[in-house]
């Protein structure tokens, strides 16, 4: 399981950081293309974030992680790389 939510917190912290770009670069800019990405990637993001919370209650226990450490692997999910530092820190 823990290959699983390694693989999502991958994909969900690309996928925020091209939401991110996407209204950022993409929407001043070129808002038909703006409005292309949106639907599809806002749609795998929040997947994506729903399954990253699920697989964080269900490791909790199996990694015996504290409510502290808990507490920040579910905050990286709202922050920009956070999810890349969780990989890099609690995930090795």
């Amino acid at each position: 399981m823990l290959n699983w939510f390694k693989k999502i917190a991958l994909f969900e912290g690309i996928s925020y950081l091209i939401l991110i770009f996407n209204m950022l670069v993409l929407k001043p800019n070129y808002f038909e293309t703006y409005k292309m990405i949106l639907k599809p990637f806002g749609m795998a993001h929040g997947i994506l974030f729903i399954l990253y919370i699920i697989l964080a209650f269900l490791l909790k226990e199996e990694k015996n992680w504290n409510l502290k450490n808990f507490a920040i692997i579910l905050l990286a999910s709202l922050i920009p790389f956070g999810t890349f530092y969780v990989d890099k820190k609690y995930l090795n």
